[in-house]
């Protein structure tokens, strides 16, 4: 029984976030009721303060679904053979990009990233920063498996290189989602090109 309690419970979870998703996209971050978003998932307000406590408190719990299917497939990434290190960073970037419209638009993210920076101390700015050292992490981990079996250079220093390809990574999405006329592809083959210089220094004979 708890564990039907449990499906039962996520399934509500997600069929609010869902709700708020569509809503945020047809009206807006700042115009979307809470109420309205209650009726569109089909659950009372009361209800929607037992999983959520603000717009605010949604909108990273999106945000965090976002990541967390990004991460978990770029584990996937990961894990497969690589002859080259610009086709890997191209395959786990160009992941991290093609999903980011999945559930959040462009007007959604700018929201979210608003309130990280402008609230540095809440809660909502200490988890998405988080998130965003935990995708930091996962192209060091790439890195470094790039150089574990030949790929990469054995002089490179995989966590400084990593680190500082995801902040071009996190610049150039923070320009994309500042311009509604961008696309992905355009978005993707910007990043690809200002790669290569590096993921040609980086390769190599690892002896």
């Amino acid at each position: 029984m708890s564990g039907l309690r449990a499906q039962k419970k996520a399934d509500k979870n997600r069929r609010i976030l869902e709700a708020a998703t569509t809503l945020f996209r047809k009206v807006g971050y700042d115009s979307a009721r809470i109420e309205d978003i209650a009726e569109m998932a089909g659950v009372s307000v009361g209800t929607f303060y037992n999983y959520f406590k603000n717009k605010g408190d949604m909108l990273m719990a999106t945000v965090s679904m976002e990541v967390e299917e990004v991460l978990a497939a770029g584990d996937a990434i990961i894990a497969r053979e690589h002859e080259d290190v610009a086709t890997a960073l191209s395959e786990l970037i160009g992941k991290y990009y093609d999903h980011s419209l999945t559930y959040l638009s462009k007007e959604m993210w700018r929201t979210a990233m608003s309130l990280s920076i402008a609230q540095p101390e809440t809660p909502f700015s200490q988890r998405y920063t988080a998130l965003d050292h935990r995708l930091s992490k996962q192209v060091c981990d790439l890195i470094r498996a790039l150089q574990n079996r030949g790929v990469v250079r054995k002089g490179v220093d995989c966590d400084a290189t990593g680190e500082l390809i995801f902040n071009n990574v996190n610049m150039m999405f923070i320009e994309f989602v500042k311009d509604e006329e961008m696309d992905v592809d355009g978005l993707k083959a910007s990043v690809a090109r200002q790669n290569a210089p590096l993921a040609l220094l980086m390769s190599g004979d690892a002896a």
